[in-house]
């Protein structure tokens, strides 16, 4: 394996904007090579800008999308489709900008999109996802990108909850850009066993999110590590194992992803002991 470690922004704030590259220097001093990059609203993100910061601290950057319900790819009416397009073609272009190789995130169908529905809508939500991220994922390949795809639990989403989901939307997309990343937290609740989930995504593992199954600090919770690490040692993956977990102290997060309480006594604690912690796991 060749992993690098990298963390989310979102372990501190929300949204991320050109000041809060103000993180980066104590992102580097802790030892991480990556930091991951939620971008919530593309507008307030000066690219050119945050591309100088990271190349002043040596950290390369991953981008999340966030998909809310105005960037629904399985929604009803085309135009939140486009609003969605639109949205994605402005990651890609941050992506070019930070010379970074996907965009990452749940970006076929909004969070929070959580409903029992009868099987011909499945089915036509799971057409349309799969139709609009074909789309999405020849102009990634024409940018020279790919698409990580990442499963959601059930609370989350009601389409891709499992890694064998994700695997069967991508070779339904039948793109080579479609790509798949986990996120160690949504597949302690939806997976059998993590190794046999990684071991499904194979080679198209293009990224790797962790935290521990309460969202804290890897390394003080119930998720089963040496599973973890057998599934990445077993596809032989290379590329970034990145921390996210977030602050509760901005509301509009804390509501979106249902942190009610903090899970760390400190965010730099977490980031800290949580890199320490994978370090020694994985390599």
């Amino acid at each position: 394996m060749n992993i690098q470690f990298g963390i989310s922004t979102w372990v501190w704030t929300s949204p991320f904007t050109t000041e809060s590259t103000k993180l980066f220097p104590a992102i580097k001093k802790m030892g991480y090579d990556v930091v991951e990059i939620p971008v919530e609203d593309p507008e307030v993100i000066d690219a050119p800008q945050v591309k100088q910061a990271l190349d002043e601290h040596g950290l390369d950057a991953v981008i999340c999308g966030a998909f809310g319900p105005g960037r629904d790819l399985t929604h009803e009416d085309p135009s939140i489709h486009q609003q969605c397009f639109d949205y994605l073609d402005a990651l890609m272009h941050l992506a070019d900008t930070w010379e970074a190789d996907f965009i990452a995130g749940p970006m076929y169908s909004a969070v929070g999109k959580a409903r029992l529905v009868s099987p011909d809508q499945k089915k036509r939500e799971w057409e349309l996802a799969v139709t609009n991220l074909r789309k999405v994922s020849q102009k990634a390949a024409d940018n020279g990108l790919q698409l990580a795809i990442e499963p959601l639990n059930r609370f989350e989403s009601d389409l891709i909850n499992t890694t064998a989901q994700a695997k069967q939307l991508i070779n339904d997309i039948n793109h080579p850009a479609a790509k798949i990343m986990v996120d160690g937290f949504h597949m302690s609740i939806e997976e059998k066993s993590l190794e046999a989930a990684i071991r499904t995504a194979g080679d198209d593992l293009i990224h790797v999110q962790t935290s521990e199954n309460y969202r804290g600090t890897p390394g003080t919770g119930q998720t089963d590590w040496q599973s973890f690490k057998r599934g990445l040692e077993a596809v032989d993956y290379s590329g970034v194992v990145s921390i996210e977990s977030f602050t509760s102290d901005n509301q509009e997060l804390a509501d979106a992803v249902c942190i009610w309480r903090p899970l760390a006594e400190d965010q730099d604690e977490l980031a800290e002991q949580g890199l320490q912690f994978l370090e020694q796991t994985f390599q």
